[in-house]
């Protein structure tokens, strides 16, 4: 491999990672390990939460001051027109997988100036519930073999903050967000975003221990234990699809599952508590927008709620792999070998997917 790209976490179920460089010019950097930072930037004028994204919120305002403080030679590296297209990944800002790597340089890197790394973290941590940071952190350093966050994370910026539409992407193993001030149209968190965690090792055991995101799964499996029989054999599903297929079927799809309209009404007070645990990670303007864009379509009502045979720990009827569904919402919990978690949503099922994994 390469010297100037970061060393690999192979992981046999996730996207192969090729050496390439998006077609971009090489950029000779040397790999460094140490921890990105994090120093105050009271300085920036971060402003308090919106109802939604905006180009003004905390993440996108450090985006600006991120791509004003970088040189014309980082520029060549990181930042990209809006509409770039990749050979292999189409039109880049969209894409989503479980292991990739968006641009060469890692975050903790000689590439990017120690200012700049602090302002990388702050966009990372703004993006997120302050409560579920070192949650993220935990995850990032169990899924690269304890390597400092930044080690093994890369960026992209596309379009022009604060001119014009723009994007920022952070991208690694088991790593895929994204925050735009809701440039992109329709759709939430900027587009579809992915995260992991393979906590005891690529095979988890049973219970999934120390994963930070089982709890939604125990949250989910407690609406189906509270299913009666003739709803769990329609919830039951028995072969789960593919991982990286959530794309939006519309209002006139065939979903996998129960219909959630048919719910009791304490079975919806649970899925309610399902959904909260789902949108927890996130900063209040992700979580109101997917809320928005889910009742647009109908809210939960309009969801379908699958739990799959296939691939359950320890036979024991915890199901591991299970998924939330709608006309344009699709939350899918894979959870073995480990937890794979692919997330897509939007106020519009007419926005095409571009997912690989």
């Amino acid at each position: 491999m390469p010297a100037d790209l970061p060393k690999r976490i192979v992981c046999p179920d996730c996207e192969a990672w090729e050496n390439g460089d998006l077609s971009r010019r090489d950029f000779l950097w040397q790999a460094s390990l140490a921890t990105a930072t994090i120093v105050s930037l009271e300085g920036y004028a971060v402003p308090r939460a919106q109802a939604a994204p905006t180009p003004n919120s905390a993440a996108e305002t450090l985006v600006k001051v991120l791509y004003e403080k970088l040189t014309p030679e980082q520029k060549k590296v990181v930042c990209f027109p809006w509409d770039f297209k990749d050979e292999r990944r189409g039109l880049l800002r969209t894409h989503v997988s479980n292991n990739w790597h968006i641009t060469r340089p890692a975050i903790a890197s000689d590439f990017f100036t120690p200012e700049q790394r602090d302002i990388i973290r702050k966009i990372f941590c703004n993006i997120f519930n302050p409560d579920w940071v070192e949650k993220i952190d935990k995850q990032l350093r169990d899924d690269t073999g304890g390597r400092p966050w930044g080690a093994d994370q890369n960026i992209a910026i596309f379009g022009r903050p604060g001119e014009d539409k723009f994007m920022f992407v952070m991208t690694g193993r088991h790593l895929t967000i994204r925050c735009d001030g809701n440039s992109e149209a329709h759709v939430a968190f900027g587009g579809p975003i992915f995260h992991g965690h393979a906590a005891s090792g690529f095979n988890e055991k049973p219970g999934h221990p120390g994963n930070v995101f089982w709890h939604q799964a125990v949250l989910a499996n407690k609406v189906y234990q509270m299913l009666d029989e003739r709803q769990k054999k329609i919830a039951l599903v028995d072969r789960r699809p593919p991982e990286s297929r959530v794309p939006f079927q519309g209002p006139s799809g065939k979903f996998p599952g129960i219909p959630c309209s048919e719910l009791s009404r304490d079975q919806k007070a649970q899925l309610e508590l399902v959904l909260r645990s789902l949108l927890e990670p996130y900063r209040k303007e992700d979580q109101d927008e997917v809320m928005e864009c889910l009742q647009k379509h109908g809210g939960l009502d309009k969801c379908h709620l699958a739990f799959y045979k296939e691939g359950d720990l320890g036979d024991d009827g915890e199901w591991d792999n299970w998924r939330l569904e709608g006309p344009a919402f699709v939350w899918y919990f894979r959870g073995t070998p480990h937890v794979h978690i692919w997330i897509n949503v939007a106020d519009d099922p007419s926005v095409p997917l571009n997912a690989s994994g």
